[in-house]
């Protein structure tokens, strides 16, 4: 089992988070904008809650993001209180947001300064037309 935070618990980041811990029996620390939406999650899979991103990254393995957009994902990852300010070398930090390619290769770059290993893992909602069927969900940037 690994030590894994999620931050982001919207449409896809909730129910991503909680088979992680169900189904992957990982230890789940997680953080939301929202901390009601936090505890609700906390009370359906069990798991733990960080006032903040850099608190839900202290410490863990493996660091996951699915946010909003590319200037939610500039403030969840590079912010004061951000997961990059919080994650250990040698962590993996992997995003899910659908953001630009820019952003990325900026979040990318700035990890391998800090030590770590940033990975961009887009994901698409279900029923969704793909322009990249032959990446799949993971796309190359």
């Amino acid at each position: 089992m690994a030590k894994v935070a999620f931050v982001g618990l919207g449409v896809m980041g909730y129910p991503m988070a909680g088979h992680l811990k169900n189904k992957g029996g990982h230890e789940v620390t997680v953080y939301n904008r929202t901390g009601a939406k936090a505890d609700k999650w906390v009370a359906q899979y069990g798991g733990k809650s960080a006032p903040t991103p850099q608190a839900a990254a202290q410490g863990q393995d493996l660091v996951m993001a699915c946010v909003g957009n590319d200037n939610d994902l500039r403030e969840v990852m590079l912010g004061a209180h951000g997961i990059f300010a919080g994650v250990r070398k040698g962590a993996v930090v992997v995003d899910h947001t659908t953001a630009s390619a820019h952003i990325a290769r900026e979040l990318h770059a700035e990890a391998k300064k800090r030590g770590f290993d940033f990975v961009d893992a887009g994901v698409r909602r279900p029923g969704r037309r793909r322009k990249r069927r032959a990446h799949g969900d993971v796309r190359r940037r």
